[in-house]
């Protein structure tokens, strides 16, 4: 599993600040109004709208803004969201890196325009459709939390190991891995078939895991090792300069590199 989820890991402790969270209130009003558009209004038989809305619950979006997105998505406020559309946008960072976008856009050429300078000015460039997609594959992550216990007078969150594995066989999962939420926080990120998500989250749920987020994620079959400072800072900075793009909705890359490097690198 190693590289799974190294940059899922790398977002959470980067402990993004907040001021970001207008552009996350956009970006996941967007997936909203799309899952809407494409599935229904209903979320109880949506699944892509359900696990949207959950992240943006998560994210801490006003329900008021949840349901306008979905009234927008169904056409009852207008034609707002109805040129949206999906793309996958391919590209290296320094080094070689490879890395995969994934946008919602009206604009396609705003979007490839904004990709391009992003690249660019961070060490990197835009490449065509097909040239590092190959080198990752699309998997179902369910991230579920711990159970609760009590430790002293606070309640932590805690995972039994042994419990987790039976309930991740009787669920069909292909792996897992332990991750840290918080620093009171055990939970782990489960991984499946794209196609077996929403049973998976289904079965999760009823053995009594608090789910955390469902979502497909590009999973790289290959990685590469960072061990130079200055890559390293280049790379994050990239990652954050295609993150903070309206159009973008998730960034993946295929590299590793240490906790302590990442430190130094973000200084």
């Amino acid at each position: 599993m190693a590289g799974h989820s190294k940059w899922a890991n790398i977002k959470r402790q980067k402990a993004r600040v907040d001021a970001v969270k207008g552009k996350t209130f956009a970006k996941m009003s967007r997936a909203i109004i799309v899952a809407a558009r494409t599935g229904g209004a209903d979320p109880a038989g949506n699944f892509q709208l359900r696990t949207a809305i959950d992240k943006a619950k998560a994210a801490g979006i006003p329900n008021d803004n949840i349901d306008r997105a979905i009234a927008k998505g169904a056409g009852k406020l207008g034609a707002d969201g109805d040129n949206l559309e999906s793309i996958r946008y391919e590209g290296y960072g320094p080094g070689g890196v490879a890395v995969l976008i994934e946008a919602l856009t009206d604009n396609r050429n705003r979007t490839a325009a904004d990709l391009r300078t992003a690249f660019s000015k961070n060490g990197g460039n835009l490449g065509e459709t097909g040239c590092v997609g190959w080198m990752f594959d699309q998997r179902g992550v369910v991230t579920i939390k711990g159970k609760p216990v009590l430790r002293g007078r606070k309640e932590v969150f805690e995972l039994d190991e042994e419990a987790l594995l039976e309930a991740l066989l009787e669920a069909g999962a292909e792996s897992y891995e332990i991750v840290e939420l918080d620093e009171d926080s055990l939970g782990a990120e489960v991984f499946t078939q794209a196609s077996q998500l929403e049973s998976l989250s289904q079965a999760l749920s009823a053995s009594g895991y608090r789910l955390i987020q469902s979502e497909l994620r590009w999973i790289p079959n290959n990685s590469v090792e960072v061990t130079d400072t200055e890559q390293a800072r280049s790379l994050l900075k990239l990652m954050d300069a295609l993150e903070e793009l309206d159009d973008v909705q998730s960034v993946t890359a295929n590299f590793e590199m240490s906790d302590e490097l990442m430190s130094l690198s973000m200084a």
